[in-house]
């Protein structure tokens, strides 16, 4: 199966030099103009008003802004907002908006159509995976957000699909975005999470972007981990643990491991012990994520006391270690739910 979307015009996932070289401009600087449109909300040739009326015309017949479109928006009553985003090819991604408490607002993107990663309690593994998305594809989920709700404090790499397989797109939209000539967004504000590729994390280190990186851990249990997150096979605990250490030691940056928990399965006193035995020695942040439902899967999400528990005890074993704010169940717009469907759909905005 193909993983790459043949290119497309959009001219949302293009640099200004890019631009310069495809579009039909009389002026080298034009190209900067529309690169700069797009950064401020423009999606069609109509509103750059700064170009001539027959250059709007033509562009306008010849390329497009953007290449997808809001199919569905919901949003949840503790103020997150999933939107269905329609693809050229037909195909549907999820992008959701997180705000926090003091009112930041981040935007978590896909990167990929489905997942080819098939961890056992999330959503997204169990409905196929079909392609990469382009940059194009992802930068404007991005600014769909934005035009639903405003400016956007960061972005996070943490919806569909597995980042460290799409770097070239992840890359080239990290550079489109923090682009001061354009968007303009500060690279301490994007967030990479991955399931646990070695190679990818050791590029990311070795090649950049420089951003904040996630590991998606779950459990430090070997056995446990190879059947809840088949990533493992190939990358074993052994290996992850060391190129988490060297992303750290080449970046001096603090990663954060995520273990999504689930009621009677990696919740324990040995669990912990054995998160703490992984950290030891590694920059890492505890980010602990109780499991939301999803439909068919067997798992439980553990109780408030189950969780604090567990918490308490990663503490006690000297770990750093906090709780995810749930939001987002009811529009299963929450970590693992995207690719579902919520039972009561709302399009509030």
């Amino acid at each position: 199966m193909n993983t790459e979307h043949p290119a497309t015009s959009a001219l949302s996932g293009m640099d200004s030099v890019e631009m310069a070289a495809l579009l039909p401009l009389d002026k080298p600087f034009r190209a900067k103009q529309i690169y700069r449109w797009i950064a401020n909300g423009a999606r069609n040739f109509e509103v750059m008003t700064n170009l001539s009326a027959s250059l709007r015309d033509e562009l306008s017949s010849r390329f497009t802004v953007f290449s997808t479109s809001i199919s569905q928006t919901l949003t949840d009553t503790d103020g997150t907002v999933k939107l269905q985003i329609e693809l050229s090819d037909g195909s549907m991604v999820e992008t959701v908006l997180l705000t926090d408490e003091k009112g930041r607002k981040t935007a978590c993107v896909s990167c990929q159509v489905g997942c080819p990663m098939g961890c056992a309690f999330c959503q997204t593994g169990h409905i196929g995976y079909l392609r990469n998305l382009e940059a194009a594809e992802i930068i404007e989920q991005f600014y769909h957000l934005e035009d639903s709700v405003g400016k956007l404090d960061n972005i996070v790499f943490m919806g569909m699909g597995e980042p460290l397989l799409n770097l070239r797109a992840i890359r080239k939209t990290i550079a489109i975005l923090t682009d001061p000539e354009g968007r303009g967004l500060s690279k301490r504000r994007i967030t990479i999470s991955t399931s646990g590729l070695c190679e990818g994390i050791i590029s990311l280190a070795d090649e950049g972007p420089t951003v904040r990186l996630a590991v998606s851990l779950t459990t430090a249990n070997s056995e446990l981990r190879k059947s809840l997150m088949p990533v493992t096979l190939s990358n074993p605990l052994p290996e992850l643990k060391k190129a988490i250490a060297y992303f750290s030691g080449k970046t001096g940056s603090r990663v954060t491991l995520e273990a999504a928990v689930m009621a009677g399965v990696n919740t324990d006193e040995l669990s912990a012990q054995e998160m703490a035995s992984f950290a030891r020695d590694l920059n890492v942040h505890i980010n602990i994520i109780p499991w939301n439902p999803v439909s068919g899967l067997p798992f439980t999400t553990p109780t408030n006391k189950e969780v604090r528990a567990f918490v308490h005890a990663l503490v006690r074993l000297g770990l750093n270690a906090t709780v995810r704010m749930r939001r987002g169940k009811s529009i299963q717009g929450a970590c693992g739910q995207l690719g579902s469907r919520p039972t009561e759909e709302r399009n509030d905005i």
